[in-house]
């Protein structure tokens, strides 16, 4: 089983998210490919390999042309929904970035005390979040990801403006996004955590938490706009499902051994002997504390 890790020391955005996913192998060409397919005017993805903090990383760059991306000044969601279900993109590359973006969606009417059908996105911000949310589902389907684990999340610390005004850290819908994920703040002050990459992170993500056992084969780096204190970067590691000997067959085999000496020899021998082919033969998959 292929996996994948993201390792989200200096928190995450969309666009680092497609950066890791770029670093660790994906071919830029083909990401252009599949996105074109989202029919989007006025917009350019490009890819830079940057430092931060003396280490090397692949920064994405998603470019809008406002005056040829469309005449309307804000997009609802019925908007963006209307131009992924009639790109010609994977059913389920569509249907993995709309529940992505209805998700998004449902934190911002949340806190805004609003419907989703009242939330809308600026044309520029909604083109980007279109990029990165489907980019990042494409960029992991290409790259053959069966499943997908998640660090505790870096937030950051302080406060940020916005179209709203000042807001604390984590915006209030990236707080509503990662509720019931592990996450942590250090000293580190400004927005570590966006909206757009909490709502991919917490949607395609299997489980939080420490790396699972896995064979790595794959090392990328995704660089975030800022410079910090730390390397603003995100790291993504690519591999193999280490085996890992299957719970259920253990236990089969201890209380097998605990009745020992209630079992005529025979019937233990048999048994245990039945249990040790079948402990060998087992997919052992990835840390159950996973799943």
């Amino acid at each position: 089983m292929r996996i994948a890790y993201f390792d989200c020391f200096a928190g995450a955005s969309g666009d680092m998210i497609l950066g890791a996913l770029l670093d660790a192998g994906l071919e830029l060409g083909r990401l252009q490919k599949e996105l074109s397919k989202l029919g989007l005017p006025g917009f350019s993805l490009s890819e830079r390999q940057v430092l931060k903090n003396g280490l090397g990383g692949t920064q994405a760059i998603v470019e809008i042309n406002e005056t040829s991306s469309g005449h309307h000044h804000h997009r609802h969601l019925t908007d963006i929904k209307e131009i992924i279900n009639n790109s010609s993109l994977d059913n389920t590359v569509k249907e993995n970035s709309l529940i992505i973006f209805t998700r998004l969606a449902e934190a911002e009417a949340k806190v805004h005390r609003t419907g989703i059908e009242n939330i809308h996105f600026h044309e520029v911000g909604a083109w980007d979040a279109i990029v990165d949310i489907v980019g990042a589902v494409v960029g992991l389907k290409i790259l053959g990801i069966d499943r997908l684990y998640c660090s505790p999340i870096h937030l950051g610390s302080g406060m940020i403006s916005c179209s709203h005004g000042i807001l604390p850290v984590p915006a209030p819908a990236t707080a509503e996004l990662i509720k019931g994920k592990p996450a942590f703040s250090t000293e580190v002050t400004g927005e570590l955590l966006t909206p757009t990459g909490a709502a991919i992170l917490t949607t395609l993500a299997t489980a939080h938490g420490p790396m699972p056992p896995m064979v790595s084969q794959r090392v990328g780096y995704g660089a975030g706009k800022a410079e910090l204190t730390l390397p603003n970067l995100l790291r993504l590691t690519i591999g193999e499902a280490e085996a890992q000997e299957d719970r259920s067959v253990t236990k089969i085999f201890e209380f097998i051994d605990s009745k020992q000496e209630d079992l005529a020899p025979e019937i233990y021998n048999y048994l245990n002997t039945l249990v040790n082919k079948q402990k060998s033969l087992v997919f052992k998959g990835v840390n159950s504390d996973f799943l």
